[in-house]
This record gives C-alpha cells, structure tokens and sequence, in this order.
C-alpha cells in the first residue's frame, strides 16, 4: 500500500511563499510520476505540475513561473516551492502517485491571508 504524507502548508500574506513537501512510503515514487493537485473551496480538483522519473517536468499553464516542482530521490519527496501566492492560492493540496484513479495524500491546506 502505497502511503503519501503531505506537509508545509500554512496561512501566508498576499505575496508570501511556501514550500509543500509530500513524502512517499516505499519507492512509490519510482515507479509512480509524483504530481502535485490542489482542491479549492467548491472547486474540482485541478493539476498543478507532474515530475516524472524521466526527468520531464510538466505544468499546467497558469501555474507556469510561480510554481516550481523539485523532487530528492534519496529522500523519496518532493516538493512544491510556491511564490507571489494569491488569494486564488487558497486550497487544500494533495500528493499524488499514479494520477486520478492511483495513489492521494492526505492533503496540506493552504491560506492565503492579509
């Protein structure tokens, strides 16, 4: 069973960064492509960026420049660094391993708040 554990979320001023960290159980997250999703209040869950074992980077198009998905093998995580957040930015954010029907984290919420 394939266990994601998501942390780093906070509540954070217009502007402000965070860096979300997701931890996998396992070597899931060598023979799954770890992405990252978020869920905002009555939203469906939307796609942030994927980093797959290949190396190729993938980000859905407005979350190009602010967002920035990194991942340390060694330590089976990866991570989501977020700057300039916005208020749009508030949501519930998931790990995720083996896209929408595999593997999802708890989720870490983030708020963005003046």
């Amino acid at each position: 069973q394939v266990r994601l554990v998501e942390s780093g979320g906070g509540v954070v001023q217009p502007g402000g960064s965070l860096t979300l960290s997701c931890v996998a159980s396992g070597n899931a997250f060598n023979i799954y492509d770890p992405q990252w999703w978020r869920q905002a209040p009555g939203n469906q869950r939307e796609f942030i960026a994927e980093i797959a074992n290949s190396g190729r980077i993938t980000y859905e198009n407005s979350m190009k420049g602010r967002f920035i998905i990194s991942r340390d093998n060694a330590k089976n995580t990866i991570y989501l660094r977020m700057t300039d957040l916005k208020f749009e930015d508030t949501a519930v954010y998931y790990c995720n391993a083996g896209g929408s029907m595999g593997f999802w984290g708890q989720g870490t919420q983030v708020t963005v708040s003046s």
